[in-house]
């Protein structure tokens, strides 16, 4: 039997193979992959793989939809995203990965102790600088124009008088916190109260005292432009907590962190006989035992 001369068939010039013991026997599916001709002839099914997933068609604008979100209310966990969006866990995650992997997005990890819960911290997702520039800040200069207006027809006391209005809700809700659940720390009712605010706030205790993180800020645009703004937020955490404060870093100024430091009570001096008193009403004389 000779071998077949098709020149489509893959076997080499003389090339013979056993197949089911037969010598000479027509080459069908024993035949060593060492003696075709071209071993890739074998595999191609015109199939082009990729290198990396690719986006589905409508991803583009579920991403818009979950950056939007985020925008709208604030830092979300998944879970929150997927209810809000009316989508899978699987389907959110696939397009938050996407998004942080573009950059879009940071994940922050927020310890939840205090009155709104305990347990394992939440990854909450974050906006960032890139992902806010996906959006047309019409908001912030609508809002920039009016304060502008506001601080030329009153003056400066203009805005004390609006971040007082801003702050107002957020101090109730810190009374309320206290009310409910007087075994916490004042910072971490403070946190709660932020975080109810859109601020993804949490407390680090720390040895030398506590620090308040506020892993976001709703008017962190407007703080660029009058920094004054964060200057009225620091004055209003030491009035709620009655203690000295310092601010130490704040994402209006390019930190990731709004971070406020909040030093233990300076123990009663028995010499004097009097302990010395560290509030928001005496920051002059205080001084921050720093780690």
């Amino acid at each position: 039997m000779m071998a077949p001369s098709s020149p489509f068939h893959p076997l080499k010039a003389g090339g013979w193979c056993q197949s089911s013991g037969r010598e000479n026997a027509w080459p069908v599916r024993r035949c060593p992959v060492s003696q075709v001709d071209n071993p890739s002839y074998l595999r191609k099914n015109n199939v082009v793989k990729s290198a990396g997933a690719q986006p589905l068609a409508g991803d583009d604008s579920t991403r818009q939809r979950v950056l939007s979100a985020i925008l709208t209310h604030g830092p979300l966990t998944a879970a929150a995203l997927a209810d809000n969006l009316g989508l899978t866990a699987a389907a959110i995650r696939r397009h938050l990965e996407a998004l942080v992997s573009d950059g879009a997005l940071e994940p922050v990890l927020v310890n939840r102790r205090g009155p709104r819960g305990r347990g394992r911290p939440a990854k909450m997702f974050v906006l960032t600088e890139s992902g806010r520039a996906r959006f047309h800040n019409s908001y912030s200069d609508i809002a920039l124009q009016a304060i502008a207006e506001l601080v030329r027809a009153v003056g400066p006391s203009g805005l004390d008088r609006l971040a007082e209005a801003f702050f107002g809700p957020t101090g109730a809700e810190f009374t309320t916190a206290r009310a409910e659940h007087p075994s916490e720390s004042a910072a971490v009712a403070l946190a709660a109260a932020l975080d109810d605010g859109g601020f993804v706030a949490s407390v680090d205790k720390l040895p030398s005292g506590e620090q308040l993180l506020q892993h976001h800020c709703p008017v962190a645009d407007i703080a660029r432009a009058y920094p004054q703004l964060c200057e009225i937020e620091t004055q209003f955490i030491a009035r709620l907590l009655d203690s000295h404060v310092q601010r130490l870093a704040t994402i209006a100024h390019g930190d990731g962190v709004c971070t406020t430091h909040i030093p233990k009570p300076v123990a009663a001096d028995k010499t004097l006989g009097n302990p010395q008193q560290i509030s928001g009403r005496n920051q002059s004389t205080a001084k921050v035992e720093m780690v």
